[in-house]
């Protein structure tokens, strides 16, 4: 038997052991899918993330199956709990909102590593110091 042909994909990012069925309801309810057990299979998957934001992309498939394939939080908001700011600057060129560390930064980079298009930590820290600079966080040179 072949395997279902896909429909359609989405990305949703919702929080970690707690998804809203508003949110499922909005976007997979045009698809058919069974949306209380797409909420079921994301909390039981990410519970242990809890108060995190934590994408996944489901694959629609003709048949109304599912597939779910979870990703890492977003940069920005590993930035931010990470500084344990509620948002970036509103002027990211001249105004500085916080300083991040050079470990701050690795840390978060090797967090994100999973989904960036590079195997080099050092590479996932510049990418994750040109989204800091772009929030209006300065890197520290140590």
């Amino acid at each position: 038997m072949a395997p279902p042909k896909k429909s359609r994909e989405l990305t949703l990012e919702l929080d970690a052991g707690n998804a809203a069925m508003v949110d499922l309801g909005k976007m997979l309810g045009p698809t058919g899918v069974n949306t209380r057990q797409v909420k079921l299979d994301y909390d039981a998957a990410t519970a242990g993330q809890r108060g995190e934001i934590v994408p996944v992309v489901v694959t629609v498939f003709e048949d109304r199956s599912y597939a779910l394939r979870y990703k890492t939080p977003p940069t920005a908001y590993l930035i931010r709990r990470v500084l344990g700011l509620s948002s970036g600057s509103p002027r990211p060129g001249s105004q500085v909102v916080a300083k991040m560390s050079r470990a701050q930064l690795r840390e978060v980079a090797e967090r994100k590593l999973p989904d960036l298009n590079t195997d080099d930590v050092d590479a996932a820290m510049r990418q994750v110091a040109g989204t800091a600079r772009s929030m209006g966080v300065l890197i520290e040179d140590d």
